[in-house]
């Protein structure tokens, strides 16, 4: 038998995610979860060769392995809090999603909606995503459903059922910000404020007026009475 290996590993990023998600904050904490989650997955040289991505054609969803880069350098503990038991509840980091791992490494299952082919640029148009801009992919691989489609899987407690959804209202303001922007901008700011992205410790309070960078907008939006009011959509 070998000796286990010790040794740091290094990684080149192959590409880098052109994101809706302008900051961390209202991106969300898991894949599938907001379909109007629209990115572009821009390839680096020497990646960015066209036979890099011959036989995708066709593919449905792909798994992007990628770096938490913007919590990269505020390291690890062996027990996190994940937002999704309220914040409270401790459970093992490797139980869990949390970016705050040894090695900042995400994994996402995404919609693949076809081929980026224009001067300067080569990649993947990419849907329904949790990706912040600005994230660096460390590989692609294709989607497999005979082998990655597990329907009778178990998920630990406390994760078995996909989150809660507010209701999400625009303020007369925020519709007259939205007058002429494209339906879907108003689509993804609901689908994205329907999975209230406060941290855990202020999932309990009513009123307060929160601000989100999204899609180049500022979302100006607050919480009454457990539905989710958009105040304005300053683009």
């Amino acid at each position: 038998m070998t000796d286990t290996y010790h040794a740091p590993i290094q990684f080149t990023p192959i590409g880098v995610i052109r994101s809706c998600f302008d900051a961390k904050f209202g991106t969300p904490r898991q894949p599938g979860l907001v379909p109007s989650a629209s990115a572009e997955l821009i390839l680096l040289p020497p990646y960015d060769q066209p036979g890099c991505l011959r036989g995708l054609e066709g593919c449905s969803h792909v798994w992007l392995l990628f770096l938490f880069h913007a919590s990269a350098g505020q390291g690890w503990a062996p027990t996190v809090r994940p937002p999704r038991l309220g914040g409270n509840r401790r459970i093992g980091v490797f139980a869990s999603r949390s970016p705050f791992r040894p090695n900042p490494i995400g994994l996402s299952a995404v919609e693949f909606e076809g081929l980026i082919e224009r001067p300067g640029a080569r990649g993947l148009r990419l849907r329904n995503h949790d990706l912040v801009d600005g994230t660096p992919v460390l590989d692609i691989k294709p989607y497999l459903p005979y082998s990655d489609s597990l329907p009778q899987a178990r998920a630990p407690a406390g994760f078995e059922q996909a989150p809660d959804r507010r209701r999400v209202v625009f303020s007369a303001a925020a519709e007259a910000d939205l007058h002429g922007a494209p339906a879907e901008l108003r689509l993804l700011i609901a689908q994205t404020l329907a999975l209230d992205p406060r941290p855990a410790y202020r999932q309990g309070e009513s009123g307060r007026l929160h601000g989100m960078a999204l899609a180049g907008c500022n979302v100006r939006w607050r919480v009454v009475d457990g539905e989710v009011r958009v105040e304005r959509v300053e683009r």
